[in-house]
């Protein structure tokens, strides 16, 4: 009976010790909150354009198709023209012109496929849009990083700033206080060090539209579904009056 008393917490702290592992593994910096922009088309067709221009070069999303976007409102003739670069074929699957072989050479491991990291990167306590909202706005100039970049939400982060041409430079500015006599450093804000192509608050919601597009991606048929949901539950609730009164009519004279 003990040996089984034993496993049984043996067990359990091997069950806590992996949990408290997977909680250390993500990040500990405040998540900003994503603009909802799922149900907003213009938003979608501008992130899609946005990652097929910064991130497709190295990041493939295989499990989806180019004809897919036609469901964002774009026409195969405005995606053969605006979005595909890397295929001849509207119906081919999204794949990064750059090759695994040349990928794992450079970065030292091949991108990661982006069909799903909007759903795959969420937390305790924020969606995967909020993290990669706040990831892509949360780069910096390192130079003691091999690519010259560091992210305040993934620090060491290997991948470089892919729209560091749209946002220009910045720099975290970190306050140092001392809590019980232990000093330590609180990030306040951020001091631009050079002004990129866009202003602060076209860049926000240029990374707002991707990652909304992002998001779609990883459930293209979200809304939809939702939609269905809520007609289903207006039935069901009319179905449950009808079926109540009828309920009543069928019993009313039995006694």
């Amino acid at each position: 009976m003990k040996r089984w008393i034993a496993t049984g917490l043996l067990a359990l702290s091997a069950l806590l010790g992996a949990h408290t592992a997977v909680h250390a593994a993500g990040t500990n910096f405040p998540m900003d909150k994503a603009p909802r922009l799922t149900n907003d088309q213009a938003a979608l067709q501008h992130g899609a354009k946005i990652f097929v221009n910064y991130c497709l070069s190295c990041h493939s999303a295989s499990f989806v198709r180019y004809n897919r976007l036609t469901e964002l409102g774009l026409t195969e003739k405005q995606i053969k023209e605006n979005l595909m670069f890397t295929t001849e074929k509207v119906g081919d699957p999204m794949v990064a012109a750059i090759s695994p072989q040349q990928a794992k050479a450079w970065f030292g491991a091949q991108p990661p496929d982006l069909s799903l990291v909007a759903r795959s990167r969420a937390g305790h306590g924020y969606s995967g849009a909020d993290y990669l909202y706040t990831l892509l706005r949360g780069y910096y100039r390192d130079p003691n990083r091999p690519t010259g970049w560091n992210n305040v939400v993934f620090h060491n982060i290997g991948m470089p700033h892919p729209l560091w041409e749209l946002q220009g430079e910045r720099k975290p500015v970190f306050e140092k206080v001392d809590s019980h006599g232990h000093e330590s450093e609180v990030f306040k804000g951020w001091e631009q060090v050079k002004p990129g192509l866009l202003t602060p608050e076209e860049y926000d919601r240029t990374v707002a539209d991707l990652v909304a597009y992002l998001e779609w991606m990883g459930e293209p048929v979200k809304s939809s579904r939702v939609r269905l949901g809520v007609w289903v539950m207006i039935f069901l609730g009319l179905f449950t009056v009808v079926a109540w009164r009828l309920n009543a009519a069928y019993w009313k004279d039995v006694k």
